[in-house]
């Protein structure tokens, strides 16, 4: 029996796709290319538009499974695709590892106030001051996937006391965690921490999850950490957060409209860092997506179990 043809749909030419070599596969660049393509088995959206994978899935009713190379699928649950029995995979656990170090890096950026230490240099100030240690600290994650596990891992080695909240808290154990909080009691876990590590996917539960009363329950103190997906967060919110200084500050990888458009207040603010949703981009994240592919691509010409299948009617 041949081996099942793959219909990628990718508008970027990455030399990761080289790496298809020796499988029966095609790539699809535009909707139109995609259309004309009728015999695949998978689908392998390897980059593009919703309408690019939606022209895909629609010219290939008998596909058995669709891949998606990023783990956030808030851009790409189109209503057929969520309809469908076809199982949908998705990149997660493959960004874990480097978000939970930014997540550790931005705690550490504002506990030793590096900001300071910058200013301090480019005046050439000899200054002294005191500086905060982590593990006195505690940190609170909302949303305890494989991200959430992460920052816990590395909050736990250094010696911090972790919180999270999880759909069903009772559920929940790890030993990372001290206590996991269902989602009723959110405001109680923002109360109790100095830093909040947001990674959550972007679904209609989680949009603007993270508003006006939530920076409210939160200490003064506080700092706000997102790897998840923006609009979790009410950016407009945030602001009059911070104008209040209701929170110390912000670590941000994501945000409500990327690229932040010129003139957005949030670039304004000395204690808001800034990543261009570059996070996970470490050296080898590209490779790691499509070995990881390739890996599930075996298993299914076999006829073996698929991972990271995709609930399509929750998100995520």
């Amino acid at each position: 029996m041949a081996d099942p043809l793959i219909l990628v749909t990718s508008t970027d030419d990455d030399p990761q796709l080289k790496m298809l070599a020796g499988l029966p596969h095609t790539i699809a660049r535009t909707a139109e290319e995609a259309a004309a393509i009728t015999s695949a088995e998978v689908i392998l959206h390897w980059e593009g538009t919703r309408a690019l994978a939606e022209a895909a899935f629609r010219a290939n009713p008998q596909a058995r499974w669709m891949h998606s190379r990023f783990a956030g699928l808030d851009r790409l649950l189109f209503p057929e695709l969520v309809a469908s029995p076809i199982p949908l995979t998705n990149g997660q656990g493959i960004f874990s590892e480097p978000l939970g170090e930014f997540a550790l890096a931005m705690m550490l950026y504002f506990a030793k106030d590096f900001p300071r230490m910058l200013r301090n240099k480019a005046a050439q100030r000899w200054e002294v001051f005191d500086v905060d240690e982590l593990s006195a600290q505690t940190v609170g994650i909302v949303g305890y996937g494989d991200i959430g596990r992460a920052v816990a891992t590395r909050a736990r080695a250094m010696g911090m006391r972790v919180l999270a909240v999880k759909r069903h808290a009772a559920a929940g154990s790890d030993p990372m965690v001290a206590r996991f909080y269902p989602r009723e009691d959110l405001h109680a876990m923002l109360g109790s921490c100095d830093y909040l590590v947001f990674s959550l996917p972007l679904t209609p539960e989680t949009r603007h999850m993270i508003s006006t009363a939530e920076f409210a329950a939160m200490k003064p103190t506080a700092v706000v950490i997102n790897v998840g997906r923006g609009p979790v967060v009410d950016q407009a919110a945030l602001v009059r957060a911070l104008e209040a200084k209701q929170i110390k500050g912000a670590g941000l990888d994501v945000f409500e409209q990327e690229p932040i458009p010129a003139g957005d207040p949030i670039w304004s603010f000395e204690n808001v860092f800034i990543s261009p949703h570059t996070a996970d981009h470490d050296h080898g994240w590209i490779d790691r997506s499509m070995k990881f592919f390739l890996k599930q691509y075996e298993s299914f010409r076999r006829g073996g179990p698929l991972e990271n299948i995709v609930d399509k009617q929750l998100g995520y």
